[in-house]
């Protein structure tokens, strides 16, 4: 198998139809309704992961082509992030202005991270570093703001009159809303906590087996997993209080006022 850890033969092509089969399957038996949505990411993701491919063949050569790209992923993240917060289609009335109220907290939470990572030359400044690092913040910053954003949207839909209340007793909008939102937006940063609390103990997440892989020694792929776990949790914490603080103002979701 050489120095990859996947042999990319037919083999890996049965084993993806019956694992999305499987899933396909759980989703339907199970009565969670989510057998289409398991088909349909699984296909997508079959085709942009080989277009991406392809296409990262000629752009990682050039610096310029590599931040065109990554403007591309922080484009989409900012589009699946403001669809699951709002719970809007993007073409609806005012979707520019969700767009960009929701790409402060992808960009907030991604932006600061990269760049510290950069200027301290703790990963180089070529196109096959900085993608793969910006694409994992960026995502990570992407996940951040849809599941405390989705969470905060339900949570004061649920609890408006606790919101009403405080203004009655003459808090400012934005604090009525943050004594229900700060609680709740919290718990979008349970699956990053419990990730970097277990490391090691539970799992070897892709970076660490990548560095393994490519000839690094143990120390050295476990202080690129760090990098990237910390680096994450700073990305998501971030995320969520750009998030929370814009629901709070009233910028991403209508709160009583």
């Amino acid at each position: 198998m050489g120095s990859s850890v996947v042999d990319v033969d037919v083999r890996l092509a049965v084993v993806l139809v019956l694992l999305t089969a499987l899933a396909v399957a759980a989703g339907r038996l199970s009565g969670l309704g989510e057998d289409r949505g398991v088909l349909v990411a699984a296909v997508r993701a079959t085709v942009q992961l080989a277009a991406v491919s392809a296409v990262l063949l000629v752009v990682v050569r050039s610096l310029w082509l590599s931040a065109a790209f990554v403007l591309l992923m922080v484009s989409v993240a900012t589009a699946t992030a403001a669809g699951r917060t709002t719970g809007r289609p993007l073409r609806s009335p005012g979707s520019a202005r969700r767009l960009l109220a929701t790409a402060l907290p992808v960009v907030g939470g991604a932006a600061p991270v990269v760049a510290l990572v950069l200027a301290a030359g703790t990963v180089p400044m070529r196109g096959e570093a900085v993608i793969p690092v910006a694409g994992i913040l960026i995502g990570g910053a992407m996940s951040a703001t849809s599941l405390a954003g989705r969470r905060l949207r339900d949570e004061l839909e649920t609890r408006s009159g606790e919101v009403e209340a405080a203004l009655a007793l003459g808090l400012l909008p934005r604090d009525a809303v943050l004594l229900v939102a700060r609680p709740v937006a919290g718990t979008a940063l349970i699956a990053p906590l419990d990730q970097t609390r277990t490391v090691g103990l539970v799992t070897l997440p892709g970076a660490f087996v990548g560095v393994l892989l490519g000839g690094g020694t143990p120390l050295e792929a476990g202080a690129a997993q760090l990098l990237v776990l910390i680096g994450l949790l700073a990305a998501e914490v971030l995320a969520v209080w750009a998030v929370t603080e814009l629901v709070a103002r009233g910028r991403l979701l209508p709160v009583p006022r």
